[in-house]
């Protein structure tokens, strides 16, 4: 054995270290770098569910609780309430539907009342428009257009009793319909039907 061949066994062995060193400190470096990706623990109780008593609640009162950081509008609706919320009703009311925004999100909710109980709206109360918070006009006579609705006293924005937004608003969508669930007189927003 030679000089040269030792020197290059001592070089192949220190490549190899190096290496290897080099590729542990690589993802002792990368842990902690894609651990802060995931979300916190406060960020993660921010998103989980909330849960409202509904059992107590009064025909016609808005109840608002926080869901992710915003406010969500709960609200126990009359049959006249629900009543007006029909297509037809809506139409004969308005000549030609006034609404801007026809989708009707989530799935569970397209229907006339965008609910999964006529008598039971929820609502993230945040305006499409500019993210005020609208205002609950239950009586008719203090609606815009006879039977009740949201207005946001920012700009304007007038929704009906569903949360749906009128044409002549500024605000482009409807109100957004979280996920939720009832169980018995728990509403429990967050946790998909």
């Amino acid at each position: 054995m030679n000089q040269d061949d030792s020197n290059l066994g001592r070089r192949r062995f220190l490549l190899v270290s190096m290496a290897g060193i080099g590729g542990v400190g690589m993802v002792g470096a990368a842990v902690p770098f894609v651990a802060a990706w995931n979300p916190s623990e406060r960020a993660k109780a921010l998103g989980g569910p909330t849960s409202i008593d509904i059992g107590k609640l009064e025909v016609g009162r808005l109840v608002v609780d926080a869901w992710r950081g915003s406010p969500v509008y709960v609200v126990k609706r009359s049959p006249e309430m629900i009543a007006a919320l029909s297509e037809e009703a809506v139409k004969k009311l308005l000549k030609d539907p006034e609404l801007k925004d026809t989708a009707q999100q989530p799935d569970f909710a397209n229907n006339d009342y965008r609910s999964l109980n006529p008598e039971l709206l929820v609502l993230v109360g945040v305006c499409t428009h500019l993210g005020c918070a609208p205002k609950l006009r239950a009586e008719p006579e203090a609606d815009m257009y006879g039977y009740g609705g949201f207005y946001c006293p920012c700009h304007g924005s007038k929704f009906d009793l569903a949360g749906r937004v009128y044409k002549s608003s500024p605000a482009g969508k409807n109100l957004l319909v979280p996920p939720y669930v009832v169980e018995g007189s728990k509403l429990i927003i967050g946790v998909e039907a």
